[in-house]
């Protein structure tokens, strides 16, 4: 087995964080890189669809047939992405099936502009999952505030949430309080909870490469620490949290915990190992979602073992350090959720851009 087929055998997932139309026909890449490397599922984001749609003239032909139905490229947008994640979906079912609900997911996100909107992500989350029509299909919700308002309630409804953007462990807590409030209410009307499946999206790189520059002075010791510190105490929340009395109430009836998923898992560092924060977070009941150059790499030369408990001691210490020093992780962690947001905001207006520069061409 390569080393992404032993992850899977430890108990992480390897999820895919690329999609474009080109990869979805029955012999393409993702067909290929399930067989070949037992892939368990896909994530998407608007830089990713942003990307795939500049980039490529397979979405040409449906651009030019969709306005003739609808008039504005947000729209056009939501319905080609929803074709390429029932594609996908379709070709996950396989997994899906064998794996008995655990994997074989396909994530597609609300809008950006959304990220603060408790009930227009609602009505867009449901739209989309309804639209979709798959049920390894995922929803993807910020985790602001009001996103985490918002797949509550949705998880309540039976919708599967990937919850994103999640960047401190203050934050994860309220994730994990809310995933857990939601399947209560939903198990108190007497709706089944077993079909539920829930990600809780870790973002793990943008932290080492805000942290870092700060600690260039005096810090140096704890460069290229923070991020997966940061990670590794989630874990323990995780492994916490879902072993409590109150979730076992739940897992009684059929509810799965709602797993960690570390996102943002390229190296951004030079310095550093190429698979650094594949390497460092190995653990049973996570996911990896990784981008293809890093999936590359660790397909090549990363190294498949337990690590995500290695000096689980010392995570407290690197954590209080960092205080000692004067950088709020806290702080950080709340600029990278708004940077992000404005990331994907970007990226999202970028892809309106090029959607009407085609209808304008087509």
């Amino acid at each position: 087995m390569n080393p992404l087929q032993q992850l899977n055998k430890l108990g992480q997932s390897v999820w895919y964080d690329n999609i474009e139309r080109g990869m979805l026909s029955e012999n393409g890449e993702l067909i290929r890189l399930i067989k070949e490397d037992d892939l368990r599922g896909v994530t998407s984001n608007p830089a990713i669809y942003d990307k795939a749609i500049r980039s490529s003239s397979a979405y040409d032909t449906d651009i030019k047939a969709l306005q003739k139905s609808f008039n504005s490229p947000n729209s056009i947008f939501f319905e080609l992405a929803v074709k390429d994640i029932q594609m996908a979906c379709d070709l996950f079912m396989p997994v899906y099936q064998a794996t008995d609900g655990l994997d074989g997911y396909v994530s597609l996100e609300v809008s950006p502009d959304l990220a603060h909107d408790v009930v227009g992500t609602i009505q867009e989350a449901k739209l989309l999952w309804n639209k979709i029509n798959r049920k390894n299909a995922m929803i993807k919700v910020p985790a602001t505030i009001e996103g985490v308002e918002a797949m509550s309630h949705l998880i309540s409804e039976g919708i599967n949430i990937n919850v994103t953007l999640i960047f401190s462990v203050k934050r994860y807590l309220r994730v994990i309080e809310g995933y857990i409030a939601g399947l209560e209410k939903r198990a108190a009307a007497g709706k089944s909870v077993d079909h539920i499946a829930s990600v809780a999206s870790f973002f793990i790189s943008r932290i080492d490469a805000a942290i870092d520059p700060l600690l260039a002075e005096n810090g140096k010791a704890l460069q290229g620490k923070i991020a997966i510190a940061n990670a590794q105490k989630a874990y323990q929340h995780f492994l916490e949290h879902y072993a409590a009395r109150r979730f076992k109430d739940l897992q009684a009836k059929g509810a799965k915990p709602q797993r960690l998923l570390w996102a943002s898992t390229g190296t951004k560092n030079p310095a550093y190992s190429d698979v650094l924060y594949m390497d460092s977070l190995i653990g049973t009941e996570t996911v990896n979602t990784v981008p293809p150059a890093t999936y590359d790499a660790f397909r090549d030369h990363g190294t498949a073992k337990l690590t995500i408990m290695d000096n689980i001691a010392d995570v407290d210490g690197i954590l209080e350090q960092l205080d000692s020093l004067g950088v709020s992780l806290e702080d950080v962690t709340k600029k990278l959720e708004r940077e992000g947001i404005e990331q994907f905001q970007t990226a999202f207006n970028a892809m309106m851009n090029t959607i009407n520069e085609k209808l304008l061409t087509l």
